[in-house]
């Protein structure tokens, strides 16, 4: 973990309130098992500060029909085991909506036990959209599914005249087969994978998976992966430092700073991601009230996917009248055009994965450089894979 994450944590850490339980009615209690710590920390941490600033204006505010919205977190440590002790310790307490880490893997344990307390559960950013399928109808994503993400960068690649892609993948977790969604709009679309790869998460030497890429005559057009730090870093380096230059599309998981930090390597990457600060977005109104606050520019979307979770329980609260849980969750489910800091996020009608806009950005300059924002075409979005 970088210098800079471990700053924000710790001071999320001294924000976080840590008073007594209180009974949910009396308060709207977010109780957060997420990761502070480990691999999923560089996505958990920043999504903890941009809660912590919605909850402070809307607190300043009045709070959401009088009460007060209270955050209480435990360190899931990026550990499934430890991700569901945390979320059963939070609900013991009488929290009214529970939030897990951002991946799917350590969320569906936790989920499973909101679920069988009847209450709401969203994660920070996890993007499977099995995820509600696979844990029940109080499972909630809060960033644009993977479905949806690929429908949109898929319909990109084809748009550029790309005819030919190789996919990288990796077996490890939902979010890293990702690719596969891609391929089958890819293909929909008039496209064709040549090739396709795996790797396993964490092995830093990908020589084997740049050899096969550089072999492949005539090459692909582009390459798309879903491989997230420490992996994409390690292999864009590799895979620009052989020599090759085709073009990459990767996915929501290397809009981070560690991405950025690569340099020259890539340059010229293009990513699908929640939203972009266009000048006078509410995105750029939210980097200035987090820059005000933190005394440091944003420089991650997980800031602002934070800042939108509390908006969506908020809005769900204040639809309900309530801050019980079974109200909150059952509110949740008819809430529509929740305006936030990445756009409007609606979840009436869907089953549990948000409906709301992706963004291509391409790295320029080592700055975000925004392409198009979209909403794909619903007969596009493929369903989900079990």
């Amino acid at each position: 973990m970088n210098g800079k994450v471990l700053t924000l944590l710790g001071t999320v850490a001294a924000m976080a309130t840590l008073a007594a339980p209180a009974m949910a009615q009396d308060k709207l209690v977010i109780g957060a098992a997420v990761a502070l710590t480990g691999n999923l920390a560089y996505a958990d941490v920043p999504a903890m500060a941009g809660m912590q600033l919605a909850v402070e204006e809307i607190n300043a505010a009045g709070g959401v029909g009088g009460r007060m919205i209270e955050i209480r977190q435990k360190d899931s440590r990026s550990d499934p085991a430890q991700a569901a002790v945390a979320a059963q310790e939070l609900i013991d307490e009488g929290i009214s909506v529970l939030v897990t880490p951002c991946d799917a893997d350590p969320t569906i344990g936790a989920g499973q036990i909101a679920q069988a307390a009847g209450v709401a559960a969203f994660s920070t950013c996890a993007s499977s959209p099995t995820l509600p399928m696979a844990v029940g109808d109080h499972m909630f994503l809060n960033f644009p599914g993977d479905n949806v993400q690929s429908a949109v960068s898929a319909k990109y690649a084809t748009d550029q005249g790309y005819k030919t892609a190789a996919i990288l993948v990796s077996p490890d977790t939902a979010y890293t087969q990702l690719p596969l969604y891609f391929k089958e709009v890819f293909e929909k679309l008039g496209g064709k994978v040549v090739a396709e790869d795996s790797f396993t998460m964490g092995q830093q030497d990908f020589s084997a998976q740049v050899t096969k890429i550089k072999a492949l005559s005539p090459a692909p057009d582009v390459i798309m992966t879903a491989a997230y730090e420490p992996d994409f870093p390690a292999f864009i380096k590799q895979l620009r430092a052989s020599g090759v230059k085709i073009p990459v599309i990767g996915s929501d998981g290397i809009d981070s700073p560690t991405t950025f930090a690569v340099g020259e390597a890539v340059e010229g990457v293009v990513f699908t991601t929640a939203g972009f600060a266009a000048e006078g977005s509410p995105l750029a109104a939210f980097n200035a009230a987090y820059k005000a606050k933190y005394g440091q520019d944003s420089d991650t979307i997980y800031n602002a996917i934070g800042y939108d979770l509390v908006k969506v329980v908020a809005a769900a609260s204040k639809a309900a009248g309530s801050a019980e849980p079974a109200a909150v969750w059952q509110a949740v489910r008819g809430l529509q055009d929740v305006q936030g800091a990445t756009g409007a996020i609606t979840y009436k009608g869907t089953d549990g994965v948000p409906i709301r806009q992706v963004a291509i950005v391409r790295i320029q300059g080592g700055k975000r450089a925004l392409v198009l924002q979209a909403t794909p075409d619903p007969a596009l979005v493929p369903k989900p894979r079990m």
